[in-house]
C-alpha cells in the first residue's frame, strides 16, 4: 500500500499553534476529525467540528485525564494491518474505524522542568498516552501518518493537496523516523531528570538527548559534515550570543568551549585566554584588562595568530584596539562597550561572541569512539592547600604559592604531557601534548626564551604529572625556573627533589595529577 487516503484523523495537541491551517485542509478533503478534550474545545470555539475522544470511544476519560486515549478503539484503529484479512474482520466485528492520521504533541515535560523544582508537578507532566499513540502510528507507517512537530504542518499540507487527500509511503516513513526520534528524546530527558534527581552519574544504561541547533559549514576539515546539538532541557540556545561576523565553525566551537572551561577557574580577576587547536597558547590575569590581553598574547604571538581570544570581562576601547592589531578568528567576552564594538566590527569576518548567559551544567565528560564511549567525572579540583607537601629545602612564600596555583590551573587544561611556565600571573612558555615530559619542558623553555626572555629568570613552572627523572627539573632550573608545582608519585621522587635542591628550586607536591588527553 503506497498511497493512503486519509479518512479519519486524531488530533491531540497541547500546542495549538498553526493547527487551524491543518484543520482547514482536512475539512477540504472531508476528513473526519477525532480530538482530545482540550483540542476539541479549541476547535469548537474556532467554529470547526470534531468528535471528542470520550464520545468516540464511549469511555469517559478518568484519573484527571491520565486515561483517555489508552483505549482499544483508538489503538486498534491505528495499529491494524489494512492488508490482513483477519485484522479487517476483527475491526469490522468491533465496528472500529481505521485512523489514518495522528497529530500529537506531548505534555510539556521539558518546559515544566525548566520552570519548577516541584517533583509532583514535573512527574504529572510525563506524557503516557501521547507517546503510546505516536509509537503505534510510527510502527504502522505503512498505513498511518504521524505528525509530531508543528514545523511539519506546511509540508503535510503540500503533500495532502498534491496527493488529493492521500500521502505517499516514503513521506509516512520519513515522519515515522522523526516520531521515534521524538519519543526517544522525550524518554531520554525523563531518564536524565531522574538520574540527576537521584544523583546517579553512571547508570547501567546511559542515554543522551540532543536537539539539533544548526548545521555547520563543515567539521574539523572541509570534507567532513558537521552539526551542533544542544543537550539540555533548554534546547533552543547555547548561551553563546553571536553579535557580529561569520557563522561559527566546528573548530571555533571546540576552541570556544575549551577557553570557557579555563575561564571558569578565574572568576576574581580580569583574565584573558588565547586558544589554538584546543590548547591554551597564552593566559594572563591582571587588574588591567589591557595588560591581561597583552600579556596573554605576548606568551606566544605566533601561535595566537588565527586563534580564539576569550576574556572574562567586558572589553573596552583600549583592549579592542589592541586586539585588532592582530588576526584572530573569534573574540569571546562578557560583553563589549559601544566603542569597543565599533572598533571590532571594523573586522568584517571577526566573530564576536557574548557568553554572559553561558552556564556549564554537566558534571561528566563523555568521549565517543567506534561502538563505545567513555564517561568520567569532570576534573574539578586544582590543588588542596591542606594537602600540599613542601618537599624542597627552600620553602615557597605565600606569593609563590599564588603564582604556582595560577600555573597549575592553566596546566590542568593543556594537553598531556604538559609543562607551563609563568611569571606575574601570566604564562610565558607552554609545552603541550608531547609523549616525553622532557620534550614538553624543552618546548616551554624554548617558547619563553623566544617571546618572554626577560621574564624567565625566577619564573614558575607547573607539571600535569610527576617528573619520572631528574632531567626535566634540571632543564627548567637551568632556564631560570625557581618554583615548581607537580603531583609527585614517581619512583624517583627523591632524585627529582634532590635535583631541585641542588638548583635551589622551591618545590611543592599536590598529590593531584591533571592528565588531559
Amino acid at each position: 500500500m503506497t498511497n493512503v487516503k486519509i479518512k479519519n484523523a486524531l488530533l491531540s495537541v497541547s500546542n495549538k499553534e498553526n493547527l487551524l491551517d491543518v484543520v482547514k485542509v482536512l475539512n477540504k478533503f472531508k476528513v473526519k476529525i477525532i480530538s482530545s478534550g482540550g483540542t476539541h474545545k479549541y476547535l469548537k470555539k474556532k467554529g470547526y467540528k470534531s468528535i471528542e475522544i470520550s464520545k468516540y470511544t464511549g469511555f469517559k476519560e478518568m484519573l484527571d485525564g491520565r486515561v483517555k486515549t489508552l483505549h482499544p478503539k483508538i489503538h486498534a484503529g491505528i495499529l491494524h494491518d489494512r492488508k490482513k484479512k483477519t485484522h479487517l474482520k476483527e475491526m469490522k466485528g468491533k465496528k472500529f474505524p481505521a485512523i489514518d492520521l495522528i497529530i500529537v504533541n506531548f505534555y510539556p515535560f521539558q518546559k515544566v522542568v525548566t520552570q519548577t523544582k516541584n517533583h509532583e508537578q514535573i512527574i504529572d507532566n510525563i506524557d503516557i498516552g501521547g507517546p503510546t499513540m505516536v509509537r503505534a502510528a510510527a510502527k504502522n507507517f505503512k498505513n498511518v501518518l504521524i505528525i509530531t512537530n508543528i514545523e511539519d504542518y506546511k509540508e503535510f499540507i503540500r503533500e495532502l493537496v498534491k496527493g488529493k487527500g492521500s500521502t505517499k509511503l516514503e513521506y509516512r516513513e520519513k515522519l515515522a523516523s522523526k516520531a521515534f526520534g521524538l519519543t526517544a528524546y522525550y524518554d531520554a530527558m525523563i531518564t536524565n531528570w531522574f538520574n540527576k534527581k537521584l544523583q546517579i552519574n553512571f547508570p547501567d544504561r546511559k542515554v543522551f538527548f540532543g536537539r539539533k541547533y544548526k548545521s555547520l559549514r563543515y567539521g574539523e576539515n572541509p570534507h567532513q559534515k558537521a552539526a551542533i546539538y544542544i543537550n539540555d532541557f533548554k534546547d533552543r540556545e547555547t548561551g553563546l550570543r553571536k553579535i557580529h561576523g561569520k557563522d561559527l565553525s566546528f573548530n571555533n566551537y571546540s576552541d570556544i568551549y575549551s577557553s570557557l572551561d579555563i575561564l571558569s577557574y578565574f572568576k576574581k580577576s580580569n583574565t584573558t585566554v588565547i586558544i589554538k587547536h584546543g590548547n591554551p597558547c597564552g593566559v594572563s590575569s591582571n587588574r588591567s584588562r589591557l595588560l591581561s590581553f597583552k600579556n596573554a598574547f605576548a606568551c606566544d604571538p605566533v601561535s595566537a595568530f588565527g586563534g580564539i581570544i576569550a576574556c572574562n570581562f567586558k572589553i573596552d576601547k583600549k583592549t579592542a584596539t589592541e586586539i585588532t592589531k592582530n588576526f584572530c578568528e573569534v573574540v569571546v567576552s562578557k560583553g563589549f562597550d559601544k566603542q569597543a564594538l565599533n572598533i571590532l566590527k571594523s573586522k568584517k569576518n571577526l566573530r564576536l561572541i557574548n557568553f554572559s548567559k553561558y552556564k556549564s551544567l554537566n558534571k561528566t565528560i563523555t568521549k565517543f569512539f567506534d561502538n563505545s564511549f567513555l564517561m568520567q567525572e569532570k576534573n574539578l579540583r586544582i590543588m588542596d592547600s591542606k594537602k600540599l607537601r613542601f618537599v624542597s629545602k627552600i620553602k615557597p612564600s605565600s606569593k609563590d604559592l599564588k603564582e604556582l596555583e595560577f600555573a597549575n590551573k592553566v596546566c590542568k587544561f593543556v594537553k598531556s604531557n604538559a609543562i607551563v611556565i609563568t611569571k606575574d600571573m601570566s604564562t610565558i612558555g607552554i609545552g603541550a601534548g608531547q609523549p616525553s615530559r622532557l620534550d614538553s619542558c624543552k618546548i616551554a623553555i624554548q617558547k619563553a626564551r623566544i617571546f618572554r626572555k626577560n621574564k624567565v629568570k625566577n619564573s614558575y613552572a607547573a607539571s600535569d604529572a610527576f617528573f619520572p627523572f631528574r632531567d626535566g627539573i634540571k632543564s627548567l632550573a637551568k632556564a631560570g625556573v625557581k618554583n615548581v608545582v607537580q603531583p609527585g608519585g614517581s619512583l624517583k621522587d627523591k632524585e627529582v627533589i634532590e635535583e631541585a635542591d641542588n638548583n635551589k628550586v622551591k618545590m611543592i607536591l599536590t598529590g593531584l595529577r591533571h592528565f588531559n588527553h
